[in-house]
């Protein structure tokens, strides 16, 4: 058992949960019945789903590895690739938030705290 990833895995299911029900009431439908053209809606649609299939897998991985799946196999890099994207996505949250002249965006554009979580428990994980 791996605790510090298996947390990272629970905070990325997390995410994942808040993605589905949040995203889709907050986001993803208002996008959808918004108007303007119907092929950069559906693209936009796509990416929302793009990001649903990567968060579904990477938590699944976080939550195997975490409880102690190995094939033997060093999976130190796995881990590595989704702290790192997770980092990655606070750091292009914070910026969008900080640069988008809303007053208060790096609060009211919290998902950045989540993403640091897990990228910290999962990299503390591997160390």
């Amino acid at each position: 058992m791996n605790w510090p990833i298996l947390i990272a895995g629970i905070g990325a299911v997390f995410i994942t949960v808040g993605h589905f029900t949040a995203g889709s009431k907050m986001y993803l439908k208002p996008m959808l019945q918004a108007s303007f053209d119907d092929v950069a809606k559906k693209v936009n649609h796509c990416v929302f789903h793009y990001v649903s299939v990567y968060l579904v897998v990477s938590a699944v991985f976080l939550l195997l590895i975490g409880t102690g799946y190995s094939n033997q196999a060093d999976i130190s890099w796995l881990v590595k690739l989704i702290a790192i994207n997770y980092g990655l996505f606070a750091v292009v949250q914070i910026v969008i938030a900080a640069t988008s002249g809303i007053q208060n965006a790096i609060f009211k554009m919290f998902q950045w705290t989540l993403f640091v979580f897990v990228a910290v428990f999962a990299w503390i994980g591997i160390s």
